[in-house]
């Protein structure tokens, strides 16, 4: 026989195994990542090296999967978005590209949080549709394209790793390092003529 606590204790997990989760385990994708990704500080040892085709396609695949499960309503103006993201995804997967031109770790860390205070409870995440203020501590972020694209921090770091751009306007968050080739040593040319 259970006591009082027992007892509400497996009402209480009845309750939450019921409840569907906010989103889905991303831990299949962050490992491929790890395989894969060379922004910041994760370049290859040896800099001629890239990722193998297979690992990059793997990563896009996983997180197509992960985004399939999120389940919405039908009338859910966001359906329409998330199954953009997992076709692109998928097709990213069958021809993955020869490197993954995600953001680095810094890039996330210095993206603009919106404070709980300036949410509004009908502004949800367009990934998983979640409202923000449903989680009692939401880590919500702004990208600089535009002032109303706000994420779940959760949703956004997993498309932000492998793709630089907005899930939204598809605009391109960070800019490409251009490589200045060195300036031609006028010195040496100098010295061969004096020899020649």
């Amino acid at each position: 026989m259970s006591g009082y606590e027992g007892g509400h204790y497996l009402e209480r997990r009845r309750e939450e195994e019921q409840r569907a989760p906010r989103r889905p385990d991303l831990a299949t994708f962050f490992s491929t990542l790890e395989l894969v990704d060379t922004s910041g500080n994760r370049q290859p040892q040896n800099i001629n090296s890239v990722p193998l085709p297979q690992d990059i396609s793997a990563a896009y695949r996983n997180l197509a999967n992960a985004f399939n499960t999120m389940t919405r309503p039908a009338d859910d103006p966001n359906t329409a978005l998330l199954d953009q993201l997992v076709e692109q995804l998928m097709a990213s997967a069958e021809h993955p590209p020869s490197q993954v031109d995600g953001v680095s770790d810094e890039f996330l860390e210095q993206l603009e949080r919106v404070p709980k205070k300036n949410l509004k409870s009908e502004q949800s995440c367009p990934i998983c549709s979640n409202p923000f203020l449903e989680d009692p501590h939401p880590l919500v972020v702004r990208l600089s394209c535009h002032k109303d694209h706000i994420f779940d921090l959760e949703c956004i770091t997993p498309w932000l790793k492998l793709n630089p751009t907005c899930p939204l306007d598809r605009q391109v968050l960070i800019k490409k390092k251009v490589v200045v080739p060195p300036p031609a040593d006028d010195d040496e040319d100098e010295y061969d003529d004096m020899y020649a």
